[in-house]
């Protein structure tokens, strides 16, 4: 009986996708099946937004990965301490010179997933009964995208305020993947200590609780307040009424005018005389 003979090399992964988390190790399978050839060429290379770039050639580990990356086996790759630039797709490439089918390759398509960081969270300190208002939460380095949950006083609120009989009083509606919470029309019962979670695979981050006050509008303080000014500025008008008609605004000219030297009256002469040592006036008749 003859054996058969093998004449291509043949590869296969014990997954193609595997998922890790930053900073954890993982192994990219890549197994050959069928071969003839007992030292065949290994590679690896990195495909990454349209860029190829070798990470195992010439029997050694090449680029960003090299001194935290192993060969196992003869050809399965291990990377240690993941990191998120390292999520893209490697290809394992085996040259086997013996066989018949030299090349055979397979692609690995790497995700690392990042825990988010505390999410950056906005809530208004002060909103008048009635008024609508939105809290923000948002957070940038987690992936894959992390969804949002807002907490009232450490309860959990829903995404929408009419789903809940706890929260009948309210009306809001939460949107999981913005991270906004909208009030149409905020509530005495709405007033707490508001905080945000923002959670994806990897786990989760919140950032510190802020207070929101809803308070009451005083509309009779307000009124009160307008009728004082209105008050005030028709007193002032009164005032100034009053002091044209008393004459405390004339021009200066006209004042200057007002306060002139008397003109010296028709047929007296004013002379002034050694004995005198002053002036005086004798009388003289024009005919």
């Amino acid at each position: 009986m003859y054996g058969c003979l093998i004449e291509a090399v043949n590869l296969k992964s014990s997954n193609q996708n595997p998922v890790v988390r930053e900073f954890e190790s993982v192994e990219l399978s890549c197994i050959i099946t069928d071969s003839q050839t007992n030292d065949p060429r290994i590679e690896w290379k990195k495909i990454q937004d349209d860029q190829t770039t070798y990470v195992f050639f010439d029997n050694k580990i090449q680029g960003h990965l090299a001194g935290r990356a192993e060969l196992l086996g003869k050809t399965s790759l291990k990377i240690l301490n993941v990191t998120r630039s390292d999520t893209a797709s490697y290809r394992c490439e085996v040259v086997a010179r013996n066989d018949h089918k030299e090349i055979d390759e397979i692609v690995i398509d790497l995700t690392v997933q990042v825990k988010p960081v505390a999410p950056v969270c906005r809530v208004p300190k002060a909103v008048p009964v009635g008024k609508s208002a939105t809290l923000h939460c948002q957070e940038n380095e987690g992936y894959p995208r992390p969804h949002y949950r807002w907490y009232r006083n450490d309860i959990p609120l829903p995404t929408d305020s009419k789903a809940n009989p706890r929260f009948r009083n309210s009306s809001f509606v939460l949107n999981p993947e913005t991270g906004t919470l909208v009030f149409n029309a905020v509530h005495k019962d709405d007033t707490g200590q508001y905080y945000c979670f923002a959670t994806n695979e990897a786990g989760s981050a919140h950032c510190e609780g802020q207070e929101m006050e809803v308070y009451d509008l005083n509309i009779a303080g307000i009124i009160g307040g307008v009728l004082v000014v209105l008050a005030v500025l028709v007193l002032i008008t009164l005032g100034i009424c009053c002091a044209y008609r008393r004459g405390y605004f004339i021009n200066n000219k006209q004042n200057g005018e007002s306060y002139k030297n008397p003109g010296k009256p028709d047929g007296v002469n004013y002379i002034r005389t050694d004995d005198e040592g002053d002036f005086r006036h004798k009388s003289s008749f024009v005919i």
